[in-house]
Order: structure tokens, then sequence, then C-alpha cells
């Protein structure tokens, strides 16, 4: 760790320290970890030499915030915030209703490209003794109730906005199929550079059209179907009656051994022990 001066910078395993108040009445304070971003291959919306790797962002910590704190350092161009440390952009969801990607809770990394090179260094020799205020009361930071009284008023769903979403995907998803299937059928049978055939549904071999012997053919195999339900329709019927029938034997036998038994108590030939 190294120290320069009264109000110099604070560098730890190579990032440098920099304070940070959600407001002036705040006691407390947060430390961001910032380093110029390095990259192997050049990034056109992440720049060598122009691009500022921060990490401990705090959760009620916004792009705007952050761009305002560090306009001190130069011109800022853009502010990307992220999960966790990534060369991708954010991905911005067209839908409002239908996010792809939930909002990132909790704590989060930010890369802030600036216009000058030399923002760069400015940044990372920001003092360490002089936090650097977050939330002032020309552009405050939402927080507790007003902020879930925000987030839960962004929730509510206006039925014909999305209705308009919705119908706006589906037009795009036709677009889109037709598309596909236009390509399919100029692609039918045509090999590619290495000579090969893509077979899609487009070629598929199409139904014969029925002529009057096979319309004869259909009505006889569908009449066969029809009378063979019927005989098994009566083989259920006969099972019934059997099992009826048997059920009422059974039921006669019974009674007549227990007159069988009545008569042999009577006449004390009954002998059950």
């Amino acid at each position: 760790m190294s120290a320069t001066g009264k109000y110099g910078s604070v560098v730890v395993q190579g990032f440098s320290v920099v304070p940070v108040k959600f407001s002036e009445k705040s006691k407390a304070a947060h430390y961001l970890y910032l380093k110029e971003h390095t990259v192997r291959d050049s990034d056109a919306h992440k720049p060598k030499n122009r691009t500022l790797f921060v990490l401990s962002v705090p959760p009620y910590c916004t792009e705007e915030s952050l761009r305002r704190v560090f306009t001190q350092c130069g011109k800022v161009q853009r502010v990307y915030l992220h999960r966790k440390p990534t060369a991708g952009l954010p991905v911005l969801d067209s839908s409002k209703y239908f996010p792809a990607t939930p909002p990132i809770q909790g704590f989060k990394v930010a890369y802030i490209v600036f216009k000058d090179p030399k923002s760069i260094q400015r940044a990372k020799n920001l003092p360490y003794d002089k936090p650097l205020i977050l939330s002032t009361p020309e552009h405050p930071l939402l927080i507790g109730l007003n902020k879930w009284c925000k987030e839960y008023e962004e929730n509510v769903v206006d039925v014909r906005e999305m209705q308009t979403e919705i119908d706006n995907f589906m037009a795009k998803f036709d677009q889109k199929q037709e598309e596909e299937l236009r390509k399919a059928k100029e692609n039918e049978g045509v090999p590619d550079e290495e000579g090969w055939v893509t077979v899609t549904r487009v070629g598929k071999k199409k139904g014969i059209p029925r002529t009057e012997a096979l319309d004869k053919k259909a009505k006889e195999k569908e009449r066969k179907k029809r009378k063979e339900k019927e005989l098994l329709n009566f083989y259920t019927f006969q099972n019934r009656e059997n099992k009826r029938d048997e059920i009422a034997k059974l039921r006669k036998k019974f009674e007549e051994d227990k007159q069988r038994i009545v008569l042999m108590k009577a006449s004390r030939k009954f002998r059950p022990y």
C-alpha cells in the first residue's frame, strides 16, 4: 500500500482506493477500487487507455451518479454496469414486461469510458481522505420507501401497452418465420460449396390426390373398422351378462347353504366343535 501527501491517493494491490459517501450527512464511507481496464484484443465499446474498471460499486449507485462524480476527472462518454467482470456489453432488454435478464441486485462492477486518456490517471490520483458524494440535493438517489414505491409503480401493468408489445413481438416472429420459409424454398435442392444438399420440409412429398378407386378403398376400410367396433361392443355386453349370471348363481347357492345349516341345527346333527 502506498500513499502520497495529506490528500494523496492510496493503492492496494494495483487498485486505487477511492472513498464515496451516500450524502453529505453520511458519517460512514464506502470504498471503490479502481484501475485502468486492460484487454488483449481491441474493444470498440471499452477502448484501451480510456476505460476505468471499478469494483465494489454499491447497490444504490446508478450509471448517472457514477458519471456525475467522475466528471471531475474528465468527460465521461459511457458507463457500463455489470453483475461481474466481463468483456461484453450489458444485455439491454427491449421488452418492458418480459425482460430477458433480471435487474442487477447487490454490489456490481462498472466500466467508465472517458474521452481523454489522461482522465484515467486523474481518477487513479483521487485523494483517499476526500470522499465523493453520490447523492446531492440537485441529483438525489432513491432509496428505502421512495425506491420501493417507484419500483411498484413501474411494475404496475398497463394492459394496452403490454398488448401492444405482445402484438409487435408476434408480428416480428411471423415475419421471421416467413423469412426462414422463403430461404428454405430458395435453398431446396441447391448444393452448397462442398456439394451437400440440405433436406427441408419444403421439399417433402405432397399427398396423392384421391381418385374414385382410392375413395372406395378408404370407405371399405372405414366400414371394416366400424364393424369390428360393433363386434367388440357385443362381446363386452356378453361378458357383462355372464358375470351377472355367475353372481346370481353364487347368491342362490349361498341361500341354499344357509337353509341347510338351519335344518341341521334343528335336528341337532350340526356339530361345529
